[in-house]
Parts: C-alpha cells; sequence; structure tokens
C-alpha cells in the first residue's frame, strides 16, 4: 500500500482505523464494553492479520450510540436491539419513500380535475 492509498482512506467512514483500545478511550468506555456489543451483534470490527479487533468511525458512532443508552440504564442487550430497531426502521422508511416517489413519477395526470377547472365547474 503507497501514501497515496492511505490518504483516499482518511475520509472513508467504514475503514478499520482504529485498535480496541483506541476504540474505546475515543468512546470513554472500556474495551469490554465493546466486547459485549460485537457479542450482541451489534457491531462486527474487522481483525487485523494479528487478530486484534479494529473499528471503523461508523462501528464507533454505532458503538457510541449504544454507550449513550446504557449511560441511561438501558441493559446492553436491549440497547443493542434498539438500535439495531432503529436502524431497520430508517431503512424501511427509505424503501418506502422511494416507492411513493416511483409511484407518483408513473401515476397519469387526473385529467378529470384539470378539465373541471379548465371549463370552470365548481366541486367537480
Amino acid at each position: 500500500m503507497t501514501a497515496d492509498d492511505s490518504f483516499g482512506r482518511l475520509d472513508d467512514d467504514d475503514y478499520p482505523a482504529y485498535t480496541m483500545g483506541r476504540a474505546a478511550a475515543m468512546l470513554g468506555t472500556t474495551q469490554g464494553f465493546l466486547r459485549a456489543v460485537g457479542e450482541a451483534r451489534l457491531i462486527t470490527p474487522l481483525r487485523s492479520a494479528g487478530g486484534h479487533r479494529r473499528y471503523s468511525r461508523y462501528q464507533l458512532r454505532i458503538a457510541a450510540r449504544a454507550r449513550e443508552l446504557v449511560d441511561h440504564g438501558t441493559p446492553i442487550e436491549a440497547a443493542c436491539r434498539i438500535i439495531i430497531l432503529e436502524d431497520q426502521l430508517e431503512e424501511a422508511q427509505r424503501i418506502n419513500a422511494e416507492h411513493r416517489r416511483a409511484a407518483e413519477a408513473s401515476k397519469p395526470p387526473d385529467v378529470s380535475a384539470t378539465l373541471c377547472k379548465s371549463v370552470g365547474v365548481i366541486g367537480c
């Protein structure tokens, strides 16, 4: 890998740039917490050639959300499930919006309403 390749990854949210120790320090939590969110399958860190966990910025944002819920008294398993469900809901809403836009784009214009307006019929 060249230096140019490395610089291209600086903006990549999915690049596993952070070790477990660094990730825990950034989140102000413990390595055990990161292991727990991994065991709950909220995030799955990639492994280095030596087998060490590596985290991306995207994964750290998810773990930070879990920590926020846990800090407010939510059990870690429940926090992870909440985040997974929130993510699924967001994806479903995105898909529904795409379907609505596609349906609107393919719907023929309402000719009767346009005709009524053009001839001046009220309540048509």
